[in-house]
């Protein structure tokens, strides 16, 4: 596959790879694959990364937990460094805030384990993507989120196709409309399936697994 990159105008060392051709989430299927690995995994791309996120964010947001999905865990380290020397407000009686990811149980629901729980209940929760192409993993967070007593104190996405999911912004640091042409179908309503064009791939949080 053919790449290109996009840079973030904060900041160069954010750059998305991105290839076109036709790829299948969990969720839909999309003209455009986003490579956020680097992003996610390298320190000073996740640095710069959570800098920019942290920017969104007023002093007076109170931040008391951060949910990593998709494998953003460094990304939200980095995170909760940025809010904490930014002065937002957490209501921990330890001062400092809790960085952790849900589990996904055989029948794929979002669970957190009894000794985790307490880092969600009553806490303001900050939810933390790479990636929201049609906003499902982000409802399903939500319910797991809301489900445990957390808060959502807000929705922050590395790369974003939607505005808002369930009345909650999505702060995103490059958008769909950064790539020209991109677009996102329901698996059983894609027209490149009806043209007959084959997958070029699979997509999860993980990466791209090539079918071709």
């Amino acid at each position: 596959m053919q790449t290109y990159k996009i840079s973030s105008n904060y900041n160069n060392l954010i750059r998305l790879t991105v290839a076109q051709g036709h790829f299948a989430t969990t969720s839909s299927h999309i003209t455009h694959y986003i490579d956020i690995t680097m992003l996610k995994a390298r320190a000073s791309e996740a640095r710069a990364v959570a800098k920019s996120m942290a920017s969104e964010y007023l002093a007076t947001t109170v931040v008391d937990a951060i949910v990593c999905m998709d494998n953003t865990q460094v990304v939200g380290a980095y995170l909760a460094d940025e809010l904490t020397t930014s002065g937002i407000m957490c209501m921990n009686q330890h001062g400092t805030m809790y960085v952790t990811t849900p589990e996904v149980n055989a029948v794929g629901q979002l669970t957190f384990k009894d000794n985790v729980i307490p880092m969600i209940y009553n806490k303001n929760v900050l939810l933390l993507l790479a990636t929201a192409s049609t906003g499902h993993t982000i409802e399903k967070a939500l319910e797991c989120i809301e489900y445990y007593g957390g808060k959502i104190a807000g929705i922050s996405s590395i790369f974003s196709a939607t505005d808002s999911v369930q009345g909650h912004e999505v702060h995103s640091i490059f958008h769909s409309n950064d790539i020209e042409g991109y677009e996102s179908y329901p698996s059983h309503e894609c027209p490149l399936c009806s043209a007959g064009i084959k997958l070029d791939g699979l997509v999860s949080a993980g990466g791209i697994s090539n079918i071709r």
